[in-house]
């Protein structure tokens, strides 16, 4: 039996949805883990920062922008106990000007993922993984990294199709 990790960096507060902002008290990221967590028993990881985002949407993506140009490396709140433990990674992170946000690359460097699988799924709203995926390679280039499925944040709620074919990428 394979020992699976879900990591997963997502905000809740305002969110841009179906071209409108919306309140969320949960992020849309957050949802599809919890999803993936209740088909997997896979363990919980929140990737979270140490300097928080700022409220509201447009402060948080101008402030997400300034992290990618100068290729920042957030510092974060937590460290997984004992990653050699897990096999399977379910990495889930939103779609933010192209790719993962700048702590998504400090956990991913934070670790040896050598000879692991990592499953990343993303939420956007129409921009899909962008080039996460070749990042995701690029930065762990010696893990069995699959495809992956892009879902649209808006309708993370109800993505449990979707959510079945992540998991069914452990095979």
């Amino acid at each position: 039996m394979s020992k699976i990790l879900i990591a997963y960096f997502s905000l809740k507060g305002e969110t841009y949805v179906n071209g409108r902002l919306e309140m969320r008290s949960v992020g849309n990221t957050e949802v599809i883990a919890g999803k993936i967590e209740a088909l997997t028993h896979g363990d919980l990881f929140h990737i979270e920062t140490q300097e928080p985002y700022l409220a509201g949407y447009y402060a948080t993506t101008e402030k997400a922008q300034e992290e990618q140009r100068r290729k920042a490396r957030p510092r974060l709140t937590a460290e997984v106990g004992n990653m050699a433990q897990y096999d399977t990674v379910f990495l889930g992170y939103p779609d933010w000007w192209g790719t993962m946000p700048m702590a998504v690359f400090t956990f991913l460097e934070s670790y040896d993922f050598s000879g692991k699988k990592i499953i990343p799924f993303c939420t956007h709203e129409g921009s899909g993984f962008g080039h996460s995926v070749d990042d995701l390679k690029k930065a762990c280039p010696r893990a069995d990294v699959r495809q992956g499925v892009a879902i649209r944040g808006g309708s993370a709620a109800t993505a449990d199709k979707e959510v079945a074919r992540i998991v069914d990428m452990m095979k």
